[in-house]
């Protein structure tokens, strides 16, 4: 996307949380701050200090409570616990600091950033929650509720829910609750003031009145990402049976909060019950980052609206004929020449390309960023290096891959791309997919490792006489039989390095490729994934003309997106039910649902959430909600709690 100058650093998980609450004082009308730093991480920290900014900052005696106060420059202080202080995993420092420079009127102006330095001088981030207060009891004023007042995306398989006229103040973890509980709660936090920066936090770690108590119970029985939540007067019980249940239990109860406070007929529960459990287990939503370069923080911010819906699987598209983004050791040809577009580079321009060259790639240490930001929201990225065809800019960077006795032009992709596959009778292709499956397998915990397959060019391999010699000496009559060799040669790669192939639908053409443990995504028609189903292969649907996010929303003129699948509105998004292509016998094979987006014109924010929101909510709640429990009318006047870029 073009909008450059909106890159945030991607999130780091922490295991400290800070709250502050203004307290007045009699002896001072700007009052005190009280604050709460919380261990929530496995070990004890000592000999710390903490830094954090305010724009209420100190200006005179702090008169400061079981803290010392070692330096306050600007808006920036440092503190310190009284000497002796051992911060246990799970504990609680709790202190106070008064001269301060006014009473605070907003949430905003509390704590803004903060920092713990170690005693070996290490600095590790501290997550913040809002600056808390005390006031009265919020209630709704009195009115009907809306005819389903529980704003939840997707909606939940059983809710059986009655709505209060209070809001509560924040939702808090109840005394007693672990290191682990604590983490759970703070990291979703974070994950709602990253998405909603101007809405309140829906939790904190520090209880006041009218807040409502989060209790926590394990129950190995639930399953897989499911979760129970039991509401009563005082306080929710939250039971799950492993961390994604946590996640998803607490997102809903921020969706719930969030619901309420915005009003318009929209309640927290008084009473009543859900529970819950995922429709299918894979989840999924596929970025091409090729023919458009996204930054790591918009990655990043990407993947916290994809945790937000419950989608649990990110199908990260790495290269294509337009770019190679992936840092690959031993080759450093792929990127520093193979993600470069421009007039006189390597790559001509594509489409949004003008005079300046445009780029951009992946380190190591960018993946190794945002699997680890994905792992912390239960989200698994599935890296996509797509193979054999689709293969120009490899080709581009490493002029050997070519066969030099294939005359230019002499076949040519579906978009307009001429030779541009990968030829399995020169060996550098197979030394070069060696360290490609290498890094991948190292940067990568997925099982799976997609490695495309689609639209391998009609005539691919005919006019290059290594290619033929090696049908010859293998006995194959065609191309569609060369590809079928090359993906089960990839697959035996994979397999040596622990991995599973996944593939676009293409490569169960032929003979395709073993089906055991083999996971093939579906974009073409449904009949396809239902005959791929019936040959043994586990399948992903993700039907063009329902799941494809790139094609535009109507056929008019004034419409942006693409037009080659027609056209595809949010209620036909909606309404599509993958189940009803695939026969009942065969629905075992159905691991989930998938949407997709393509680039090639994605040119800005404003462009992207256009196509993407609220399609993909659509589509999550395709992957999550029974479709029994699929209501239109609901999902539409919900859309305006989702996320966006």
């Amino acid at each position: 996307m073009t909008d450059q100058q909106w890159v945030p650093g991607a999130p780091e998980a922490t295991c400290l949380h800070l709250d502050c609450l203004w307290q007045p004082s009699e002896d001072d009308p700007a009052g005190r701050f009280v604050f709460e730093l919380r261990n929530t991480g496995a070990m004890p920290v000592d000999g710390f200090r903490l830094a954090f900014t305010t724009l209420r900052f100190v200006e005179r005696d702090p008169s400061a409570n079981n803290a010392r106060l070692l330096d306050r420059r600007g808006y920036f202080h440092e503190v310190a616990p009284p000497d002796g202080f051992r911060f246990v995993s799970g504990g609680v420092w709790r202190f106070s600091l008064g001269g301060i420079t006014g009473e605070p009127l907003h949430r905003g102006e509390g704590i803004v950033s903060a920092y713990l330095t170690e005693a070996d001088g290490e600095r590790r981030t501290v997550a913040v929650g809002d600056l808390r207060r005390e006031f009265p009891e919020q209630r709704i004023a009195s009115g009907a509720a809306s005819a389903s007042p529980f704003a939840l995306m997707p909606w939940p398989a059983n809710v059986e829910l009655m709505p209060s006229d209070r809001i509560p103040g924040y939702l808090v973890p109840a005394d007693g609750a672990t290191a682990e509980e604590l983490s759970a709660v703070s990291s979703v936090m974070a994950l709602f003031r990253r998405l909603f920066p101007t809405d309140p936090a829906p939790f904190s770690l520090m209880a006041l009145p009218g807040d409502l108590l989060l209790r926590f119970a394990v129950d190995a029985s639930l399953g897989r990402e499911a979760y129970r939540l039991e509401f009563g007067a005082d306080a929710v019980l939250i039971t799950t049976a492993d961390a994604a249940g946590c996640q998803h239990a607490l997102m809903a109860l921020g969706q719930l909060l969030r619901g309420a406070r915005a009003g318009d007929g929209f309640r927290f529960p008084a009473g009543g019950h859900i529970v819950d459990r995922p429709r299918f287990a894979w989840r999924g939503c596929h970025l091409d980052t090729a023919r458009r370069f996204f930054p790591v923080g918009d990655i990043a911010r990407f993947l916290d609206c994809l945790a937000y819906l419950r989608i649990n699987v990110f199908h990260w598209h790495l290269t294509d004929d337009e770019a190679w983004r992936l840092e690959i050791g031993g080759y450093p040809e792929l990127t520093s020449a193979g993600s470069l577009r421009g007039p006189g580079a390597p790559l001509p321009p594509q489409l949004g390309d003008g005079a300046q060259a445009s780029g951009g790639f992946y380190s190591h240490a960018d993946v190794r960023a945002l699997v680890s930001h994905a792992s912390h929201l239960n989200i698994e990225i599935v890296p996509e290096i797509d193979i054999p065809g689709h293969s120009t800019a490899a080709l581009a960077a490493l002029p050997a891959l070519a066969d030099p006795a294939e005359p230019a032009g002499a076949y040519a992709s579906v978009q307009g791309f001429a030779n541009n596959a990968l030829n399995p009778a020169i060996d550098l292709t197979w030394t070069m997919l060696e360290a490609v499956f290498d890094d991948l397998a190292t940067l990568f915990p997925s099982p799976y490792l997609h490695v495309g397959g689609d639209e391998v060019a009609h005539g691919a391999w005919q006019s290059s006489p290594l290619a033929v010699r090696l049908m010859a000496d293998l006995g194959l009559d065609g191309a569609e039989a060369l590809q079928s060799h090359f993906m089960r040669r990839v697959q035996a790669m994979l397999r040596k390095r622990g991995r599973q192939l996944a593939g676009w639908n293409e490569v169960g053409n032929g003979e395709g490729v073993d089906a055991e443990g083999t996971l093939l995504t579906v974009w073409q028609k449904a009949a396809i994934g239902a005959g791929l189903a019936r040959r043994g292969y586990d399948i992903v649907m993700a039907p063009a003309e329902a799941y494809y996010l790139d094609i535009a929303h109507s056929n008019g003129w004034d419409e942006i997106g693409m037009s080659w699948a027609g056209a595809t509105s949010l209620e036909t998004a909606y309404a599509y039910e993958v189940g009803d292509d695939i026969p009942a016998e065969i629905l075992p094979r159905l691991r989930g649902i998938q949407a997709c987006l393509w680039t090639e014109l994605v040119d800005s924010r404003a462009h992207f959430n256009h196509l993407v929101f609220p399609r993909l909510a659509a589509v999550a709640e395709a992957g999550w909600t029974p479709a029994a429990n699929k209501n239109w009318e609901r999902f539409s006047m919900l859309n305006r709690f989702r996320p966006s870029m």
